[in-house]
């Protein structure tokens, strides 16, 4: 038992790694191939191997209760990253009644959070956009996603395991009653405050120091008993000539060596991945109805569409260019109330160039830079979703706008080589669009200058990401407007009309405006 134990654990893994490395055609053949039924049965087997009392010979009751989480962990991990390439798996996990299966792992937060972190992964990507599930859906269901959102924080994983459940209780917000929308929401945009409230940059600097002084004590703790085992020799002793023994190496680089799971190093990583994914869950909150970049590229790829389109957008009214949805008063009063907008435009700065230091010196905290700056991104494409969702007065009026206009064009050009950073560029130019199309329809003046803006158009439109050149096309259009109902612009109207006339033949998908 306990050999198929090992085996089945190392199958798992080799199906975890193909599934969340091999992207959405690996995982649509892994699902063409059959491989739900056995994992499916592999998941029940688990579920009830976790309320058996049979224990294998020669294994403990609790050694037994690790190796069944260890491996429906890897189990849950393997659905989830499936169901999150293929939509045929999702159909699977519903039509097998997989909900509850995993809700059970989810409910094993007290005492294993990685198995519920895994499980709440799951369940944040199955319930999205899946009507069917949520017709199964209990009380005693939504019981369990309580009990978890409610867990008290004792680490970073748990603040973690909090924000994914807060997803996945967003995404069953439809057949909550009406009654208790307003304490769910509230709710939910709390934990999101609290998660973006924690400066992750001096939690880095804090673990790694941490790290640091552990592995420091633990060098020392190994120095004394090697000294201790030499003490007590006489000179006699010290001459006779004994065969050499061999040293312990002393770990004098030992955090090199160690797996990147160290305890301190998960804390960390743990918290930037609950910042980023409370963002993204903010973007939901404020995009689940709004087109996506792809669809409003397809919409503008007909010019008589786009003549309609841009003429309803920019039109008598100075309307925004997507327009706002209409939030519920109870999203709006929580967005507002927990002061989502201002936590989120302090996680639009460069992470921090401590931490960044501190990360970049050592191998296994280096991929954290990545997280860091991913981060950052995230939040700017939030604030793109604020910014054209919510009212001036509620993003701190006017001249929270100027100052924000500024603070992202600090962003921008305090990096000279900003062009080459694609995610950033497109991240930073979706809400410069956003904002500058905010502040024309309100008649608010504007802070870029004349030559910042054509240095970010001419970089943006030869950009190979087509989000980049489609917001700086806008951004050039939104502008032009403006500076048509100016005085003294002609010449920089002039510029900017021409620099439009160039990018009409850039491609299809530009749509030139203004």
């Amino acid at each position: 038992m306990r050999c198929a134990l090992k085996v089945t654990r190392v199958l798992n893994s080799s199906c975890r790694n193909l599934s969340a490395c091999g992207g959405f055609e690996v995982c649509d053949d892994m699902v063409t191939k059959d491989i739900m039924t056995p994992l499916v049965a592999l998941l029940r087997e688990c579920s009830t191997g976790l309320d058996s009392n049979e224990v294998p010979p020669r294994e403990g009751k609790e050694q037994h209760r690790h190796s069944v989480e260890n491996i429906a962990n890897e189990a849950v991990n393997v659905l989830w990253n499936i169901c999150e390439c293929s939509n045929r798996a999702v159909s699977i996990f519903n039509k097998e009644g997989c909900l509850e299966i995993v809700l059970k792992y989810l409910s094993r937060f007290p005492s294993n959070v990685d198995l519920a972190i895994s499980a709440a992964y799951c369940l944040q990507t199955v319930t999205e956009e899946n009507p069917e599930l949520l017709k199964s859906l209990s009380a005693s269901a939504l019981h369990v996603l309580e009990s978890a959102m409610r867990a008290p924080v004792s680490s970073m994983a748990y603040t973690l395991l909090k924000t994914l459940v807060a997803g996945t209780v967003w995404n069953l917000k439809d057949i909550i009653p009406s009654k208790s929308q307003a304490e769910i929401i509230s709710a939910i945009l709390k934990i999101l405050s609290e998660v973006l409230e924690m400066d992750a940059g001096a939690v880095v600097i804090q673990m790694k120091e941490a790290e640091t002084q552990r592995l420091r004590t633990a060098a020392e703790t190994e120095e004394m008993l090697e000294n201790a085992n030499g003490v007590g020799l006489t000179e006699d002793d010290e001459m006779e000539e004994t065969p050499p023994r061999r040293r312990v190496r002393r770990k004098t680089f030992i955090s090199d060596l160690l797996p990147p799971t160290n305890e301190e190093l998960r804390e960390a990583t743990a918290l930037l991945t609950a910042q980023q994914t409370a963002l993204e869950i903010i973007v939901n909150v404020c995009c689940s109805e709004d087109p996506s970049d792809d669809e409003w590229e397809e919409e503008l790829s007909s010019s008589d569409e786009s003549e309609a389109f841009m003429e309803s957008s920019l039109g008598e009214g100075g309307g925004q260019l997507l327009s706002p949805l209409c939030l519920s008063h109870e999203t709006h009063a929580a967005l507002t109330n927990f002061h989502i907008p201002r936590k989120v435009f302090e996680k639009t700065a460069f992470p921090s160039s401590a931490a960044v230091d501190v990360c970049s010196r050592n191998p296994t905290w280096k991929p954290l830079v990545r997280k860091m700056n991913t981060m950052q991104w995230r939040a700017l494409v939030c604030l793109q979703s604020l910014v054209s969702l919510l009212e001036v007065e509620h993003l701190g009026g006017a001249p929270a706008l100027q100052a924000l206009a500024q603070h992202l064009s600090t962003l921008l050009f305090s990096q000279p080589d900003f062009a080459k950073h694609v995610d950033f560029l497109e991240a930073i130019s979706s809400a410069l669009r956003a904002l500058l199309q905010t502040m024309a329809a309100k008649n608010i003046s504007q802070c870029m200058t004349p030559d910042q803006l054509m240095a970010l158009c001419r970089a943006g439109i030869q950009s190979g990401s087509v989000g980049v050149r489609v917001n700086v096309v806008s951004i050039l259009g939104i502008t032009g407007s403006v500076l048509a109902k100016e005085d003294g612009a002609l010449e920089t109207l002039k510029t900017t009309g021409c620099f439009l006339l160039e990018s009409a033949h850039q491609g299809p998908l530009l749509v030139v405006s203004g």
